[in-house]
């Protein structure tokens, strides 16, 4: 009777194992076929597989009790510009959000801003006052490390910074072409952030060192992907931006297509998103550079490429990037940032 009672024990468990087995055997068959005949970006699975590690930033806008600020309105507010895009992004402009009620609501999460500037060759003579303006207006009350990429190091100026605010220099080779520096820029930002920024910072913001600051500019330009609109396009329509048109580049976008013409003087957003994005346009920038093709404008025509499919959370209006020889219009009530004039045969090893 026992001995017929372990048989019984016996068959039940291979009988259980049996269907164990079938069932394991059904379900990888199945992932793989799944895995297989669902399609991906190649450029996105390419940046998946080596995405550097990133810190959390789930967090909820949490404002403070009693914090006294003016009443927003759904019916009242500035009707000379468009607020929002059609895929729902808001555009700042000034007029559009409280810096109080902002302020309020991010600066106690304790973020750190990396900020990438460029400045090779004479451009490093720029320095001083991209920096100098930045510890005035650029996310005051915020922990910034700038990371400033230079073939000068020993030219960089000394700066005071206030506390929570840091310098990296990282000495980068110069170039007898500005297109070439402008090539390198997404391959330098994309390594850096992988070996370091990735480890130490919520947000980046790339800039261009040829540039001052002269108010404000704080946390209302935060978001998970972050463009600016280009300050001479603005007023135009899609036919006239100056797109990369040749169908052979990587950059290329139909003449029918095209939100707004973005500037590719700044970049910025979760760390992760912007070192998507560079990846990808480097290695855009690099199939181009074999088949012997330079876009239109180098970087700036394949980041247009990338934010017209990869559409920015967050797009800021040209007072993030206003040009200095250009008057003030009327929809641009107050200029943030501002590319400076120079003689770009004195500063360039060529024009």
């Amino acid at each position: 009777m026992r001995f017929s009672s372990n048989i019984k024990l016996y068959v039940l468990l291979l009988i259980v194992g049996i269907f164990l087995l079938l069932g394991y055997v059904y379900f990888s068959f199945f992932t793989e076929r799944l895995n297989r005949d669902t399609p991906v970006d190649e450029d996105q699975k390419s940046s998946s597989q080596s995405k550097p590690m990133v810190r959390s930033r789930e967090r909820n806008m949490v404002s403070s009790e009693k914090l006294l600020y003016k009443q927003p309105s759904v019916l009242m507010g500035r009707t000379d510009v468009v607020a929002v895009t059609p895929w729902l992004a808001p555009i700042i402009w000034e007029g559009t959000y409280d810096p109080v009620l902002v302020d309020n609501i991010y600066k106690p999460m304790n973020l750190t801003i990396a900020t990438t500037v460029f400045a090779v060759g004479k451009y490093v003579s720029f320095l001083r006052d991209f920096l100098e303006t930045a510890e005035k207006h650029f996310m005051v009350g915020f922990n910034v490390r700038y990371y400033v990429f230079t073939d000068r190091p020993h030219d960089v100026p000394s700066v005071n910074l206030t506390q929570g605010r840091h310098i990296s220099v990282i000495q980068v080779p110069g170039s007898n072409r500005w297109q070439e520096i402008s090539a390198r820029r997404m391959e330098i930002i994309q390594t850096t952030i992988e070996s370091q920024i990735s480890r130490v910072a919520d947000y980046i913001f790339c800039l261009d060192v040829d540039s001052k600051f002269h108010a404000r500019w704080g946390a209302e330009s935060l978001g998970r992907l972050v463009a600016v609109i280009h300050p001479g396009y603005y007023e135009q329509t899609r036919d006239h931006f100056p797109y990369e048109r040749h169908p052979a580049s990587m950059a290329y976008i139909p003449m029918d297509e095209g939100d707004y013409y973005y500037g590719g003087a700044m970049i910025g957003g979760f760390v992760e998103d912007v070192y998507t994005l560079t990846k990808i346009c480097r290695n855009r920038f690099e199939v181009d550079a074999e088949n012997s093709i330079e876009a239109a404008w180098q970087e700036e025509s394949h980041l247009n490429r990338y934010l017209l499919y990869n559409k920015p959370s967050k797009v800021l209006s040209p007072e993030y990037l206003w040009q200095d020889f250009k008057a003030k219009t009327k929809e641009v009530k107050v200029i943030r940032f501002s590319g400076v004039i120079k003689n770009y045969a004195e500063v360039r090893p060529n024009v």
